[in-house]
């Protein structure tokens, strides 16, 4: 089964109070900024499975080496939802968790076959028996306070750069809503405005409505939403200022990524697999790191490099 979409709570009072209504409590968990994967076993053997349906060859490899394989042997019926986070990330880099390499977190616990999930603590305790890494419970909150309650979370995770809450009915039979940090927002837009021409236009635009609705549900002063704006603005135009001055000067703009890995074989499938993505990507040679080896990924973003360089030549938007 494909993991659910979370829709988002764009102003938490209201949205919490209708989309809860039949409960009196909700759980407030960390909403880590990775990579969304599911994990199962086939064949006997640990494999990653990508929120798009692919297999990854690094994830997998990684996921075979820190996951205890008897989870899955003694509960073949449920696959475990998981964010992969850590500067060894090939798709979102993050230093930000106190995380040396790549983890991955458990966000959920689902049954194979019907998609459904375990109970929040049941699924709480069972990965705890199996030595799980998890994601952050904050609390449990009755539905009055956790506005308020998830709005403090919020302000506190800005500071520290994360990105944000999944609200969850502890018994999970209702689907849980995300809701994120401004700073999380910006950082997206910074990253995503380097490769202007690469990124849909709805992802940049829904990052710009939210944080509308967070300023005004916070009732911020006009100093606050000054400073809202400046760092909106910032991240918006400095990196994609940056990418035209660079592609101007003859450099080609890249993601620059890297991954740990045990073996070659592992950087040859990965090569492959973005291949068949239709993503072009120079890889450079394997450094050796203790009994592993880590490769450098310069992931080339074809659409804003062509365009902006069409557009240095004279050509028109």
């Amino acid at each position: 089964m494909g993991f659910p979409k979370i829709h988002r709570a764009m102003l938490l009072k209201p949205t919490i109070e209708a989309h809860f209504s039949d409960v009196e409590t909700v759980c407030a968990e960390e909403k880590m900024n990775g990579f969304n994967v599911r994990i199962v076993t086939v064949d006997g053997k640990i494999i990653v499975i990508t929120r798009g349906g692919y297999v990854c060859p690094y994830s997998t490899e990684r996921a075979q080496k820190f996951l205890d394989i008897d989870f899955f042997e003694e509960h073949p019926e449920l696959v475990l939802h998981g964010e992969m986070v850590g500067p060894d990330n090939p798709y979102i880099p993050k230093k930000i968790y106190n995380v040396e390499s790549l983890e991955l977190f458990v966000f959920d616990i689902r049954h194979k076959h019907t998609g459904i999930p375990l109970p929040l603590y049941e699924r709480r305790q069972l990965a705890e028996e199996y030595g799980f890494t998890q994601v952050r419970l904050f609390g449990e909150f009755p539905k009055e306070e956790a506005p308020l309650r998830i709005s403090e979370i919020i302000r506190e995770l800005g500071k520290i750069d994360h990105e944000g809450v999944v609200i969850k009915d502890p018994m999970m039979e209702i689907a849980p809503l995300k809701y994120t940090c401004s700073q999380s927002n910006c950082a997206d837009l910074k990253h995503a405005f380097k490769f202007y021409n690469d990124v849909g236009r709805d992802y940049l635009f829904s990052r710009v409505v939210r944080e509308g609705f967070q300023a005004v549900e916070w009732e911020e002063t006009s100093d606050d939403i000054d400073k809202r704006c400046l760092q909106l603005g910032r991240s918006i135009l400095y990196p994609m200022i940056d990418s035209i001055i660079d592609i101007g000067n003859g450099v080609r703009i890249a993601d620059e990524v890297q991954m740990r890995v045990s073996t070659l074989e592992t950087i040859s499938k990965f090569k492959e697999y973005l291949r068949r993505q239709g993503m072009e990507a120079i890889f450079s040679e394997p450094e050796v790191a203790g009994d592993e080896f880590i490769v450098k990924i310069k992931k080339l973003n074809k659409s804003t490099n062509d365009k902006t360089l069409s557009m240095w030549k004279g050509e028109t938007w």
